[in-house]
């Protein structure tokens, strides 16, 4: 099955049909939001790593999950998932397939109740604006739509308790939108309930500003200064936090990766050496013909064992860092190796430093970040060199045991 190809049919289908269902009313649940919808499954897709048929079951819910607005408003998932099974039938898609599609589609349903990973990735990919700086024009969008299906009036108050609840209530599944929109749903949570609690203290904030900026022109701080100043509080602090974490998670999850295939290699050619020991190397005497088939197939699960071992095994540093590292922001306190040598005062007075030095602390974070990217290139350099020594060999040696089987007599050797 080319799931790609499907899926490309699938987007022309939905593109086709919100073209030609367009309604005045539907201010949000349109082509713009699946569209967007579509985009984020495909970001966080992407970071799972989904194989090409994981990927065709997320993709096709997000084009399929809100089509049912255009039908009935009150049950919409339901119609949606109905809409989404009627269009790939007959396609070539089997049953099982197309049952995760509507499961993904039907967890949508508020409160959202996802069952496996497709579903979290397509429920998060939905309120995927609640933790971005689209939040506050997509709430506008959906207050106008819920204006013109109910045919109602809801002043803003109203709606930010609404929003309030909306936030307070909702959290993301999967842990690659937690990390990378949690913070930011906070914010804007936090937004809204200032705005709520007291739209008077907002005012008043307002000319407070206007008077220190009146006061500032008067003292006659130039405006170099107040620029430098913007720029610094402009800068994308969470942003950049968040980057760290991620790009963190991510080396994490592929070093896990990295020690779990070589465990596994470990563990398979240990049991092609114990059966080698114990069982054929005895029967060698009476088949001599498959020596050099055999020790050739031991040397291999060696090897591949050695070189798995050096993928895994750790390298830990001297433990101890000077005053002088510290003043001169070389050492990196965020990495055990560097201080599990040290006594507590002296981690601790280095921590507060780079605590109180922005400097000091995101270059320790590129330092962390970058160490880890070091030892997971040489990681995955062993774990290959291992892959490569078992397969070639693994193919040479069975090769071997065959000519010595069938072509090579016993009285040879």
């Amino acid at each position: 099955m080319n799931y790609q190809a499907m899926l490309d049919q699938v987007q022309q289908y939905l593109t086709s049909f919100f073209d030609s269902h367009s309604d005045t009313k539907f201010f949000y649940h349109n082509r713009e939001h699946t569209e967007s919808v579509a985009a984020a499954v495909r970001q966080i897709a992407n970071h799972y790593q989904l194989n090409d048929k994981d990927f065709f079951i997320v993709m096709t819910a997000a084009w399929f999950h809100d089509i049912g607005y255009y039908e009935n408003v009150s049950n919409h998932e339901e119609t949606g998932a109905q809409s989404a099974e009627a269009f790939l039938k007959g396609t070539g898609i089997d049953q099982e397939t197309i049952d995760a599609i509507r499961k993904c589609i039907l967890a949508t349903k508020m409160p959202q109740t996802p069952k496996s990973l497709f579903a979290e990735i397509v429920c998060d990919a939905d309120l995927f604006h609640l933790g971005t700086d689209e939040f506050t024009e997509r709430s506008k969008l959906i207050r106008k739509e819920y204006e013109a299906v109910n045919n109602t009036k809801m002043n803003k108050d109203e709606w930010r308790k609404k929003s309030i609840e909306l936030l307070e209530s909702h959290h993301y599944f999967t842990d690659y939108c937690q990390l990378l929109l949690n913070e930011k749903k906070k914010e804007n949570l936090e937004k809204l309930k200032r705005k709520v609690k007291d739209n008077k203290e907002e005012k008043t904030n307002d000319k407070v500003v206007a008077l220190v900026q009146e006061h500032l022109e008067e003292t006659g701080e130039n405006t170099t200064t107040q620029k430098e100043k913007k720029k610094k509080a402009d800068r994308p602090e969470r942003g950049i936090e968040t980057m760290f974490r991620i790009s963190s998670g991510n080396h994490q999850r592929l070093s896990d990766m990295a020690d779990s295939k070589a465990h596994i290699m470990i563990s398979v050619n240990s049991i092609i050496i114990s059966v080698l020991l114990s069982v054929l190397l005895r029967k060698l005497k009476e088949y001599p013909q498959l020596q050099i088939p055999a020790i050739l197939l031991l040397a291999v699960s060696l090897t591949t064992i050695i070189f798995s071992i050096l993928a895994t095994r750790p390298t830990i540093p001297g433990g101890r860092f000077s005053q002088n590292d510290i003043a001169e922001k070389k050492v990196n306190l965020l990495f055990f190796g560097n201080f599990y040598k040290m006594n507590l005062e002296d981690y601790t007075s280095g921590m507060l430093q780079m605590m109180d030095d922005r400097e000091f602390l995101y270059g320790s974070l590129i330092r962390d970040v970058y160490a880890q990217g070091v030892v997971l290139g040489r990681k995955y350099r062993m774990l290959r060199a291992s892959y490569n020594v078992f397969m070639y060999g693994l193919v040479a040696s069975v090769i071997g045991f065959i000519i010595a089987s069938l072509f090579i007599p016993a009285k040879v050797f």
